[in-house]
């Protein structure tokens, strides 16, 4: 146990500080502060001595050194069983400072707030870091308190220790204090890293705060949490069981997909990470039949995304199936009240979501994978037409919807629509010929394919014209796809032959 007998408080957030102060008198706890935080104690009508005064030397530089001096961290650092650390304090007339509390100057709150560089470089914190590092590795000593919501811990652990702290309490804290201090430094980073442009640092440093622990991971026997950076992710659950590390997979999957669809229009259900079923008809009750339709098998036990607010029509289709999630940008009370009988049912509120163009990253075992994203908003000038026969504006357009939906599906990718809305996908499977197959097989499954136009996607080039002549011959009148392959010109030929249309997309989108 380590009785505290003397204190260095530093705050940039002074709630609940009387609340602290009150109890660490009982224990004729002596206090010392600097700038704000001693003005505000000594209006709380406790007694304080400022650092200044304790260490003989004013503060300077307006403000910027307070509490960087010998006498402070010599105090926190000296490790007490040590006869010459304590010689060198008792030669120097320094004391031992016990306990130290202190947050952070608001860097991340103020980098959020406004783009005034000089503003945002006031408030990266020196002393404060520099403090918390030194009373956390001198934790066999010293108690270190980096949150307000440890107050109370902290209080109950003197309570009980008589005035002193265990050091199972003074290794948890410190801990914290490690990830408070690094958390801080990695927010600074990634604000110079960005406001400079370099989109892939030497040495990649995260930030993250932990959400919530999940159930388990994947399966029951792994563990799981998730985390998110300083924005959140912007996402409220209005009912239901607590989300699964599958259902934050397909859940980030559908409003990929969904946040590239116009202003409130369009459904995506998916399955797995991938999507089973998509439509951006302009009737929004309408477009979630359509996306079921595509593949309602698959769509049993899936996550729906509406991009557009849930009305009382719509919840009472999506009443009708199972879903593990509905997903929408708003929900009409009577749409709630009809969604929320089924007490299960994870219904989530998207309407603060956006698609961020921050890299995308990936991690497994002791490397990271990281990318810019691909969220390129398509337009006409982005593909060529190659065939003889040409698209009709309003077949062009739903080419570049089947494109669009192509690129989230898992490669290889083959996307079968109509109307804007999905009629079979293939994903995932280790030869585009065999995508190809699956894509057809659904789409015979579900749909009445005669006299309807339909039209084929693809993530990357046919190597090949079989891939090409299976859709031809299953009734597909238009395809688009990457070009890049040698056999381009015998897929154009083959195109010609058949009068079938053809457009070239100038990039290429797998999804692995």
């Amino acid at each position: 146990m380590k009785k505290i007998k003397r204190v260095l408080i530093s705050l940039a957030d002074k709630n609940n500080l009387k609340f602290l102060l009150r109890n660490l008198k009982k224990f004729k706890v002596e206090l010392i502060s600097s700038g704000g935080t001693h003005k505000e104690i000594k209006r709380l009508g406790f007694k304080c001595e400022e650092v200044s005064k304790y260490t003989n030397s004013p503060e300077i530089l307006s403000g910027r050194v307070k509490t960087l001096h010998p006498k402070i961290h010599a105090g926190i650092l000296s490790k007490r069983k040590l006869k010459s650390h304590k010689n060198d304090l008792k030669k120097n007339n320094y004391s031992e400072i016990d306990l130290v509390i202190v947050n952070f100057y608001p860097f991340e709150k103020t980098a959020s707030q406004t783009k005034n560089h000089k503003k945002i470089i006031e408030n990266i914190d020196i002393g404060g870091p520099a403090l918390v590092r030194a009373a956390a590795k001198n934790y066999s000593d010293v108690t270190v308190i980096t949150g307000i919501d440890q107050y109370k811990d902290l209080i109950e652990n003197i309570n009980l220790n008589k005035g002193a702290t265990s050091l199972e309490f003074r290794k948890r804290v410190a801990i914290s204090a490690f990830g408070e201090t690094a958390y801080y430094e990695s927010l600074i980073y990634k604000y110079f890293n960005d406001i400079f442009y370099n989109k892939f640092p030497k040495r990649m440093v995260l930030g993250f705060n932990r959400r919530e622990t999940l159930r388990y991971g994947e399966n029951p026997h792994q563990k799981g949490a998730i985390y998110n950076s300083a924005e959140g992710l912007n996402l409220s659950k209005l009912n239901g069981k607590q989300l699964s590390y599958n259902n934050y997979m397909d859940i980030f999957s559908a409003l990929e997909i969904s946040k590239t669809f116009p202003k409130n229009k369009g459904t995506v259900i998916v399955k797995h990470g991938n999507p089973s079923g998509v439509s951006i008809h302009k009737k929004n009750t309408e477009s979630f039949l359509l996306a079921y339709k595509s593949d309602p098998v698959s769509a049993f036990g899936g996550i729906v995304s509406c991009n557009f607010n849930i009305t009382k029509k719509v919840a009472v289709e999506l009443s009708k199936s199972f879903f593990e999630v509905i997903i929408g940008t708003g929900f009409e009370k009577d749409a709630l009240k009809i969604l929320k009988k089924k007490k299960n049912v994870r219904i989530i509120d998207s309407k603060n979501y956006k698609i961020s163009n921050k890299n995308n990253l990936i991690s497994n075992m002791n490397f990271a994978l990281t990318q810019y994203p691909d969220i390129k908003n398509f337009k006409f000038k982005d593909f060529k037409i190659v065939s003889k026969i040409k698209p009709s504006k309003k077949t062009f357009e739903n080419l570049i919807f089947a494109f669009n939906i192509c690129r989230f599906v898992k490669s290889n990718a083959i996307v079968l629509t109509n109307e804007n809305s999905t009629v079979g996908i293939g994903a995932g499977q280790p030869s585009r010929l065999d995508s190809c197959d699956v894509a057809i097989r659904k789409m015979k499954k579900f749909q009445n394919i005669s006299n309807k136009e339909i039209l084929a996607a693809s993530d990357a080039f046919f190597p090949f014209v079989d891939g090409i002549e299976k859709l031809v011959q299953n009734g597909v009148s238009g395809i688009i796809q990457p070009s890049g392959s040698i056999r381009d010109k015998e897929i154009i030929n083959f195109a010609n032959k058949t009068g079938t249309i053809l457009v070239f997309s100038k990039s290429r989108h797998f999804k692995h």
